[in-house]
């Protein structure tokens, strides 16, 4: 059980890493969903989500502010409607 729980913290903290990046409120955006909802998501979502990452700031800045909605499925426009959902929530 301590080793699964540290598998779980371990990719906690590399996606949180992977969070970061070079546009402010993308940081922002996707940090907050980590500490909010990773301990909800399923294996599948987070594998959707670690692919909304590998995007660029650009293309993921407009997924997330609806000017581009061209995803690879559902389970990735779930996610952005949660990431969306925390850009709102202050």
């Amino acid at each position: 059980m301590k080793n699964a729980e540290s598998i779980k913290d371990a990719e906690q903290r590399r996606l949180a890493w992977r969070c970061r990046r070079g546009m402010l409120e993308i940081d922002i955006v996707l940090q907050k969903f980590v500490t909010t909802y990773f301990n909800e998501l399923t294996l599948t979502e987070l594998e959707s989500f670690d692919e909304l990452l590998a995007m660029t700031d650009k293309d993921l800045w407009n997924v997330l502010s609806m000017k581009n909605l061209h995803l690879k499925s559902e389970l990735q426009q779930s996610i952005v409607d949660k990431l969306q959902h925390l850009q709102t929530v202050d």
